[in-house]
This record gives structure tokens, sequence and C-alpha cells, in this order.
């Protein structure tokens, strides 16, 4: 599997904005998690981020929330998830991005969970509560294993601030596009596009934007300001949780390949619009 670096790279010779759909590892089951992993990479994801479910998940707002919990509720930990993507990566071309928080990683200490991760083919790494102060560390110990660390960026993010995520962030810069918790969002704010705009300032890292993104046409707005990848999560946490297993997982196939389709060149021609 490539790295997180070398599939943009790849995105961007063909000059194609990146999908990053987020499940939570264990809701309902692992067993469910390995085949939506399977079936997010056959519909359009570039990358799939895998949320580890946690107790206290700050970031995280109520959808993803329930989620977590169902999924504690049923024993998921840490090294339920990683044994089961070691069975699955091996056959998706989508590398996985681990979304996790900072204490399961103290808890079982960063160069053991770090090499963890990369045996179980783990590319990427966001975790939403490492303070910036403290990240080199991990950085350094995660490149040493083949996995790239990506640090978030707010609207309300300083100057300053952002230009140190910006130079220390590996694979892509995360844009958080809200001010607050996950979750999906009838509108996007017009602050994201200033914030792009700032980021690529400092850098020519691609830019993911994620958190509040629920629809094709919101999707594809964020396309038009000028990211290089579309983060999607409270929307396929929601729709894998549909009544039965079989649905959810025809309901998350369903939706990636509308949103994927919305953020590819020809989305207006398809959909038959001039403007």
């Amino acid at each position: 599997m490539t790295s997180i670096s070398q599939k943009f790279e790849l995105l961007q010779a063909k000059n194609q904005c990146a999908l990053i759909p987020f499940i939570t590892a264990g809701d309902p089951d692992l067993e469910i998690t390995a085949e939506a992993l399977r079936v997010l990479d056959a519909s359009g994801a570039d990358f799939i981020e895998l949320g580890i479910p946690y107790s206290d998940p700050l970031a995280d707002g109520p959808v993803i929330q329930a989620a977590a919990t169902r999924a504690l509720k049923q024993g998921t930990r840490l090294m339920n998830v990683l044994q089961m993507a070691q069975t699955v990566t091996r056959t998706l071309r989508s590398p996985i991005i681990l979304f996790t928080y900072y204490n399961l990683i103290l808890n079982l200490g960063k160069q053991l969970f770090l090499e963890r991760a990369a045996a179980s083919g783990i590319k990427g790494l966001v975790v939403p509560d490492l303070p910036l102060d403290e990240a080199s560390d991990l950085l350094e110990m995660a490149d040493s294993v083949g996995i790239e660390v990506i640090l978030l960026v707010t609207p309300t993010s300083s100057r300053a601030r952002i230009e140190a995520i910006a130079r220390q962030s590996r694979g892509f810069i995360y844009l958080v596009s809200v001010t607050g918790v996950t979750g999906t969002r009838s509108h996007l704010q017009t602050r994201v596009r200033d914030v792009l705009q700032e980021i690529r300032s400092y850098t020519n890292k691609p830019i993911g934007v994620g958190f509040g993104i629920s629809n094709p046409e919101q999707a594809r707005q964020v396309k038009e300001w000028g990211a290089d990848a579309v983060i999607v999560g409270s929307a396929f946490v929601e729709r894998l949780s549909e009544s039965t297993p079989y649905r959810g997982l025809r309901a998350i196939k369903d939706f990636c390949g509308e949103l994927k389709t919305s953020i590819t060149s020809n989305y207006l021609e398809v959909n038959g619009r001039s403007d």
C-alpha cells in the first residue's frame, strides 16, 4: 500500500480531490467494520479514517460519541482494532488513517503503539488532542516506522500556530471546518475558504477539510474553495448504524459513490448544470 504522501501525489497529478470517509471501529462490530472498509475502498474512497472508540471523545459530536459507546459496549479495544486492520489493509488500495486520542497512545507507550499500528498496515495518524508542543517527539517516532502524523488547524488558529502546524504536519494538513465538535451541519463557514488560502501561503502540502460536511453539495463547495481532500465522518457513521448491517453497508456504499461523484471535475456536466 502506498503512503499518504504518495497517494496525494498520484491524485494531484490527475487533478483529483480526495475523498476520506470516517467510520468508528467496532460499530456495530469489528466484522462489519472490516467489511465497511472493503466497501468504502471499492466505492470511491481514496483514504479511510478509522476511529478508535474512546470513553471521553472531546472532539466528537453526538453521532460519533454514540457509535464509540456502542463499540465499547461490544468490547472493542485498541488491540482488537489493530488485529482486524492487519487482516484487511493488505487487500485495500486506500491508505488507512487511524483517529485516536492521545491517552490511548500514552497508555500503551508511544513507540509500541506506533510499531503495532505500522505492523497492522496503518499509514496515517490523527490525534485531535495532541498538544502541539509535544508533537515533535511523536512525529519523529512515527516517521521511523512509516506512519504520517496529520495535525489539525481550526478556523480560530493564530497565524503563528497555522505556520507551525503547516511546517510539522505529515501527509496533509487537516483543516477543521467548524469551531466545535464533529457532526453534520446545514451550512459551512466561509471562513474555511480564507483559512485554506492562508495555509497555502505557508506550505504546498495537501489540505483536507473535515468536521460538518454531510452531503455532496457541501463536499463540492469545499473542493471549489481549493481543498485537496474532503473528510466526511458523522454522515457515514449514521448511515452505517442503520437498522441492519446489510442496509448500513449498502447505505455507505451509495453515499460514498455520491460524494466521490460530487468532487470529480465533471460533476457539473453529469448533473446538467453550467454554473
